[in-house]
């Protein structure tokens, strides 16, 4: 179970502070609906062969990371294809601004797109934050594969020669581990480097890195992390990002 919280280039991102609250072994249930509905969505998009659709294989990878039953992820890539009734799903991704004019996108999956906007819209309004029109915000965000590996027991240059001879943009590292970043279409390469040296990432996506940072302190940053755990709560939510650079201290305060 990972409970550190990276802080690279001084920037705590919003996957690792969830893990550092425990919210990821908490709501074991919302990790399954996610997965499943992003199952379904990728299935529907390229087909319900892995081998043959990229991003089918990293989500049933992610579903057998998380030991969600075989027959469960065979369901939903049924339902994806139409071979078995189901839900039918939509993917939309919202713009918003949060506390201090921090950016935040939301990546959804819905089966009712008028409820989620209204949702999404209260959530925000709650937390002195409001939704933008497209592209508002999202061009201050770049999509790259986004790996995280804990420092405990990793050879450093072992590691870096092998992400870097497959692909690799950038290693940025800090007292706590390591960040790699790749570009979307080498991630799965990236990945499996990192795992053929015996190393499992708590946390490795694709995401829509920022291309720069607000800093929060006080209240802002305090409003900013219930902002984030509350759209991250919400259950047609697969996916959160935002600019924000929030102090150790500032999460520890959070979770007091």
């Amino acid at each position: 179970r990972f409970l550190g919280v990276f802080c690279m280039s001084g920037h705590s991102k919003w996957n690792t502070i969830k893990h550092k609250k425990g919210a990821a072994d908490a709501k074991r249930g919302k990790i399954f609906t996610r997965i499943i509905k992003e199952l379904a969505i990728a299935a529907r998009d390229g087909g319900s062969d892995p081998d043959s659709n990229p991003r089918l294989r990293t989500v049933v990878a992610d579903a057998k990371a998380n030991n969600m039953p075989r027959g469960n992820i065979e369901r939903a890539i049924r339902r994806g294809t139409g071979e078995e009734p189901g839900v039918s799903y939509e993917e939309i991704l919202y713009e918003a601004y949060g506390p201090g004019g921090v950016a935040v996108l939301v990546q959804t999956v819905t089966d009712n797109r008028n409820r989620t906007v209204g949702e999404m819209r209260h959530l925000l309004s709650k937390h002195n934050g409001n939704l933008v029109s497209e592209n508002s915000v999202a061009w201050m965000f770049t999509k790259k594969g986004q790996i995280f590996v804990e420092r405990p027991g990793v050879d450093e240059e072992a590691l870096l020669a092998a992400v870097l001879d497959v692909g690799a943009d950038d290693v940025t590292d800090d007292e706590n581990g390591w960040e790699i970043i790749c570009p979307p279409d080498q991630f799965e390469v990236v990945r499996d480097a990192v795992k053929a040296l015996g190393i499992e990432p708590p946390s490795a996506e694709v995401a829509m890195i920022p291309q720069n940072y607000v800093k929060l302190e006080g209240k802002e940053a305090q409003q900013m992390l219930k902002l984030l755990e509350a759209i991250d709560d919400h259950d047609d939510v697969q996916s959160v990002w935002a600019n924000h650079d929030i102090e150790e201290k500032e999460i520890e305060a959070s979770l007091a």
